[in-house]
Formats: structure tokens, sequence, C-alpha cells
């Protein structure tokens, strides 16, 4: 039943996107871009960065409620907390103080085989940092450490909303560009200039994304090898060339189609795929660590 759960997610997200919107631009006042005397930029530009930048912004404030219903994380009560859940959380913690962090992140885990960690959250005050039960079986303490140090490095680069941005921004221009363009051809057609004009606009914003998930992408592997660089710092470079190593040792058998989820690693060396890539290979990622200074 977990694939209903995360459609009914899915769904609810959506929805929450679609009305915090709707009202939103009800409030601003924007009006409607197309008008009887064409088109109007402005308006347009209006509507494009409400609907292109609130999506995402309105995804990131519920990250951290989705990532717990989605995934099952169970936080951890740092009052409560004992054995091993009391030294993740406490290696969180001293990570997090270590990367200047003035509010500890919720730490959490969930049930599943794979070797996975992910950090989410709106703020850097509000993180979450959760780690799998097969990561937490299958490192070590050193590794763990590294894997940590690297998640708690994107929260304090404040990695979270800058993606945000990035993808907003690039949401607004595809929005943009492809009605501007479908509006001008259009008009060179004598009938069923509705049908093409969005036709054209369906196909464009297709196109357009793809386009805009190869910057986001190249962004987010630049962002990867930072938070490499920030795991070494806090847990110091052989430990996170360690965790790095583990996670190659379990996946690199695997065959190209089946994806990396640890570390959300689904890095690929080359070929077409590789532009769509959020992550470096790890052997990129490995020797960038040990050609650091």
């Amino acid at each position: 039943m977990a694939w209903m759960k995360r459609v009914s997610l899915f769904i609810l997200t959506n929805l929450l996107v679609i009305v915090t919107i709707s009202i939103t631009m009800n409030l601003l006042g924007i009006q409607p871009y197309l008008t009887a005397n064409g088109l109007d930029p402005v308006a347009l530009a209006e509507f494009c960065l409400v609907w292109g930048m609130g999506g995402a912004f309105v995804s990131l404030a519920i990250s951290r409620m989705m990532a717990k219903w989605a995934m099952g994380v169970k936080v951890i009560d740092p009052e409560n907390a004992r054995g091993a859940a009391r030294e993740l959380v406490d290696t969180v913690h001293r990570l997090a103080r270590s990367a200047g962090l003035d509010a500890m992140p919720e730490v959490g885990v969930y049930d599943s085989p794979e070797l996975n960690a992910f950090a989410t959250g709106p703020t850097k005050s509000r993180a979450l940092v959760a780690v799998s039960t097969g990561l937490l079986q299958a490192m070590d303490p050193a590794e763990l450490e590294g894997v940590l140090g690297h998640e708690l490095t994107h929260v304090a680069n404040g990695d979270m909303v800058t993606m945000t941005l990035l993808q907003g921004v690039v949401n607004a221009f595809v929005m943009f560009l492809a009605r501007v363009i479908a509006f001008v051809v259009s008009r060179q057609v004598e009938r069923n200039r509705e049908t093409v004009r969005f036709a054209v606009t369906i196909a464009l914003e297709i196109a357009l994304s793809l386009l805009g998930s190869m910057v986001v992408a190249a962004f987010s592997r630049w962002r990867e090898y930072r938070a490499d660089a920030g795991g070494a710092r806090l847990a110091g470079r052989e430990r996170m060339i360690a965790a790095l190593e583990a996670l190659r040792r379990r996946y690199e058998p695997l065959t190209p189609k089946t994806a990396y989820s640890s570390l959300q690693i689904a890095g690929r060396s080359g070929g077409l795929m590789a532009l769509f890539a959020s992550h470096p290979p790890l052997e990129k990622r490995i020797a960038a660590l040990q050609l650091a200074d």
C-alpha cells in the first residue's frame, strides 16, 4: 500500500500548491495575460513568476512534513534517546555545531534496506536529517560520520532554499518563453488559434523543461562536490572518502539501470543521461576529495 500513500501525498501536495497560488494571485490582483489587445507581457511575467516560484516554495515549505509521511521517518526524541539512537543524535548535533548551525536539526530513521540518507526542510533552523536502517547496519561509525557531515553541510549551505530558488526561476522562464512563443506562432494561423496556442505551449514547456533540468542538475552536481568537501571538513577527509568508497563497493556491481539511492546518488559517468544526473559519479567525487589540499 506504500504506492497509494505516495500517490495521495503527491495529489495533496499539488492541491496545496494550486490553492495557495490561486489565493496569492487573487490577493496580488494579477490580471489575465491575454487581453483583447493581445499579450500583456507584464501580466504574463507576474503570472509565470507566481506560479513558477510559488510551486517551488510551497513544496519547500512542506518538505519536512512530506518526507516524514512519504518515507515513514521516525523522529528520535533527543530527551529520551538511548543506545544507538542516542549515539546517532549526539553525532548529528556535534557535527551541526561544528557546521555553525544555531538550531539542531531533527534526527530521524526510516526502515529501508537501501544505503540512504537525506536532509530536507524549509530553513536551516527547521531541518531534518534522516538515515535508513540499511545505512546504519552497513556502515561503521566513521563512515556514517562522513555521510552525516555531507548532509549537514547541505543544511549549513542552505542548499534546500538555493535549489528551490533556482528551480523556481527555471520554472518561471520556461512558462514565460513557452507562452510568448506559442502566442506568436498562433497568430500565424487563421483557424483554431486557441488549439494551436495550447498545443505549442505544452510542447514547448516539455522541451524547455528538459533544458532547464540540465541547468538545475549541473548546479546540483556542483553543490554535491561542495557538500563532500564540507563533510570532509566536519568529519575528516578520510571518513568522507571511506563513506563514498563504501557506497561504491555496494552499488558499483549493479546494472546501469538500477538507481543509486544512497546519499540520493544517481550519477552516471557518461552519455546523455549524465546531463540530467543530480549527483556526480562516485569515482569523480572520491577523486576530488583525494586531490583536495
